[in-house]
């Protein structure tokens, strides 16, 4: 970190980057920049009253519901509203209704599952934070549009040139933990919840400001929640998912409403995942010190254990040959190379190909000295990396205390993986950074995404001269890559 220059000064905000450098304004010039920068970009700030968490099961509406009914009616009912958590709350709120051993085991199971929502918690500081803005971000993958869950669970979608903003909203809607846009489909949103997947259809040209629940379809494996992570693969229709209190990472085929797991032992559950850009391996990190990198070919795995800490975040190069990642509470960011993927050759063992996991960059805490004299603490642990498509730059996001900054690496991927500083980006006075996020179909280099704590969602574009495309493009899909797609759900 000592060697990144120092960070803007109180009362500017970083706008751009131009000539291989941060470009700040002043605040009150921050509104003009974006419409010239941004055109047509939309203008979002979360209101404080979308920022509040989900209100209590005993509210008002309660008083209108007939108490005359039996427990095992008002049980049912709650569990269509609420899930297993509502079922097992009624029961116990309702103990002197129920045999002494069934209240007692209700509430041994609403232990279980408070618990299991509570690591969502504690393994995405985003989800229990009063005071971040949303649960979750997620860009399109071909076109200018986001969606973002608020923490009353309802999800907005905003879309470039368009006023019309979609509230997605569905009782079993709860706990939104991860959002994951479907590639090659313009209106596929998978959402991750306490309970299930929700998997949207939201039509571009629909005038509908509240597309009805016929409009979703609901996936649901017993004993895999809460869901903690989903990842499309990049040319397919399939979906995977995670929760961390299930060893099986679940691969869905969404048509069918069918899936398969692929279960390993240890860790205790999976994460977070993260497939490569081509769709042949995937990150699987668990909240044990222990990851996996799956050969989404042969579906064989190779483990990584001896990790000071839990895997909390990482990104692939886009020529899927190195994978980023970070631990929890480690300053460090490291790099594993893989050989060159075999899409279209004949299927081998991704073990085979990786070498060890090296330090690519310190992020550790230091101090800088401003021109007036001052002295400001840059970086810490981070939260998460991303990196553009174009793999010429590197955003990093620190942990909660040391976030007022989001640091900006220019990255090379020839002959060696290169890091060096570029920036450090500030938003208004006082306001700190909760998620980063690269726009996939930018075109003129890279625009960074930032929803700051004030509930603003920032649009950073990072201009600069892409000589050459990374890899050239295939013009036909090798078999081998939907072969075992085919295959997982034969039998």
């Amino acid at each position: 970190m000592k060697n990144f220059p120092p960070p803007p000064k109180k009362g500017e905000v970083t706008v751009t980057e131009t000539n291989g450098e941060l470009t700040t304004v002043g605040s009150e010039y921050l509104k003009e920049s974006l419409q010239i920068l941004c055109p047509g970009y939309p203008e979002v700030t979360v209101q404080p009253d979308s920022m509040r968490n989900t209100t209590p099961r005993e509210s008002a509406k309660s008083a209108f519901l007939p108490h005359d009914e039996t427990v095992w009616k008002r049980a049912l009912s709650a569990w269509y509203e609420h899930g297993f958590t509502g079922t097992f709350e009624e029961l116990v709120n309702s103990r002197d209704e129920v045999p002494g051993t069934i209240a007692t085991m209700s509430t041994t199971c609403l232990t279980l599952l408070r618990w299991a929502t509570s690591l969502n918690g504690s393994l995405f500081p985003h989800l229990s934070l009063s005071e971040s803005p949303v649960r979750a971000f997620a860009w399109h993958p071909h076109v200018t549009k986001f969606a973002y869950a608020l923490h009353d669970d309802s999800i907005k979608v905003h879309t470039q040139g368009n006023t019309l903003t979609p509230i997605l909203k569905h009782k079993l809607q709860k706990y939104v933990a991860d959002l994951s846009w479907q590639p090659l489909s313009s209106s596929v949103l998978a959402v991750a919840c306490q309970t299930c997947i929700l998997v949207w259809h939201v039509d571009p040209n629909s005038l509908a400001a509240r597309p009805s629940s016929s409009c979703v379809q609901v996936l649901s494996q017993t004993g895999h929640s809460p869901i903690s992570s989903l990842a499309w693969h990049p040319q397919a229709s399939l979906l995977l998912s995670s929760s961390p209190t299930d060893t099986a990472i679940m691969v869905w085929s969404v048509a069918m409403e069918n899936c398969v797991s692929l279960r390993r032992a240890g860790g205790g559950g999976v994460s977070l995942l993260k497939f490569s850009p081509d769709g042949t391996r995937v990150l699987a990190a668990t909240p044990m010190p222990i990851f996996r990198v799956w050969d989404a070919v042969t579906w064989n795995c190779e483990v990584w254990s001896k990790l000071t800490g839990r895997c909390n975040s990482a990104c692939w190069s886009p020529d899927d040959q190195i994978l980023l990642f970070t631990m929890e509470n480690d300053p460090i960011i490291y790099s594993i190379t893989f050989g060159r993927s075999h899409l279209n050759t004949v299927s081998q063992d991704v073990s085979a190909k990786s070498n060890m996991a090296v330090p690519v960059a310190d992020m550790s805490e230091t101090e800088i000295m401003m021109d007036d004299g001052s002295i400001v603490k840059i970086g810490g642990c981070v939260q998460n990396i991303e990196w553009d498509k174009t793999g010429k730059r590197l955003a990093v996001l620190f942990q909660e205390g040391s976030n007022e900054y989001v640091a900006v690496f220019k990255t090379s991927l020839q002959p060696v993986l290169e890091l060096l500083p570029c920036g450090l980006i500030k938003g208004e006075d006082g306001e700190k950074a909760h998620h980063i996020s690269f726009q996939p179909s930018f075109q003129q280099g890279a625009l960074l995404t930032i929803v700051w704590s004030s509930g603003r969602v920032g649009y950073i574009p990072l201009v600069f001269a892409n000589i050459e495309e990374i890899l050239p493009q295939p013009t036909t899909i090798g078999h081998s890559a939907y072969q075992p797609y085919s295959n997982i759900f034969a039998d």
